[in-house]
């Protein structure tokens, strides 16, 4: 026992005696100062399009402006998934993901517009079963006021009334036929609105429910959703109509109407009526 003792002390002399720098702590690391990496950060409200009931999506963070590195400019294009349960207070909602864009900076105010749409991963796979056929079509559309959108429709064939059948398949002529009706139902609907139109149908699922009513005389279907929506190009920055989107999000003080002098207020007031008993003279 005593020599295997000795032994282990050994080996363990042995390894720091080659490695003399292993309780050392490395070059220049006492004069180092720990700096807190947000001190030169500042934090900015992400503010949404009026069509959102709620306005404020929450807040990103910023390096201050230094020198030629402006803090505005890495701002602009920064992407915010929002959950659309969040933007309505409706939890029924909560499968939709809205993609927002930072669009311009104004004071510590990030004004955001409409970059996209898809669905969770997890509201996908719940769709997905045996016994029936999964329809998908993809559109490129471009909107009233210039913004090139790529539109994904997904949806599930359903079984028909009073069908015994275990399995409810379609044909690939009907599956054609179902997939140039929704072609058609929604270059309709986004050729003739512009984004905000379009953003208020995707929301409100004008263009699903229109699909469902469509397809019926082909095949029935069911879980009709819009799986993912792209901006693919969009036209050049305009403010105005940025600031259009916002409504309420302008840089206008108000200024309150203008303050009449005591004389004038007073000549203007109209005389008052006593009612009651007449005061002794």
């Amino acid at each position: 026992k005593a020599s295997k003792r000795l032994d282990s002390t050994a080996v363990v002399t042995m390894a720091i005696d080659k490695n003399k720098r292993i309780t050392k702590s490395k070059k220049g690391g006492k004069g180092k100062k720990i700096i807190d990496p947000f001190k030169n950060k500042q934090k900015y409200e992400v503010r949404t399009p009026s069509y959102f009931p709620v306005r404020t999506a929450g807040i990103t963070i910023c390096t201050k402006t230094t020198g030629t590195k402006i803090a505005s400019e890495n701002l602009k294009g920064r992407v915010f998934p929002v959950c659309l349960a969040d933007l309505k207070k409706d939890d029924e909602q909560s499968h939709r993901i809205i993609k927002l864009r930072a669009e311009d900076v104004q004071d510590r105010r990030v004004l955001t517009n409409f970059y996209g749409m898809q669905l969770t991963t997890d509201k996908l796979r719940s769709l997905v079963r045996k016994w029936q056929t999964l329809i998908e079509a993809a559109v490129d559309v471009k909107t009233a006021d210039g913004y090139t959108l790529r539109v994904f429709v997904i949806c599930f064939t359903a079984k028909r009334p009073n069908q015994s059948k275990k399995t409810f398949y379609a044909q690939a002529s009907q599956i054609r036929q179902i997939r140039t009706k929704i072609n058609g139902i929604v270059k309709e609907h986004i050729q003739t609105a512009d984004l905000k139109g379009v953003v208020e149908k995707l929301v409100h699922n004008i263009v699903e429910k229109q699909i469902d009513t469509a397809t019926r005389s082909i095949y029935p279907l069911n879980n009709i959703y819009i799986r993912k929506v792209k901006v693919m190009r969009s036209p050049k920055f305009d403010l105005n109509k940025l600031m259009e989107v916002h409504g309420d999000t302008g840089t206008a003080e108000d200024t309150g109407a203008a303050a009449k002098e005591p004389e004038a207020a007073a000549a203007d007031a109209e005389p008052v009526e006593v009612v009651g008993d007449t005061p002794a003279e």
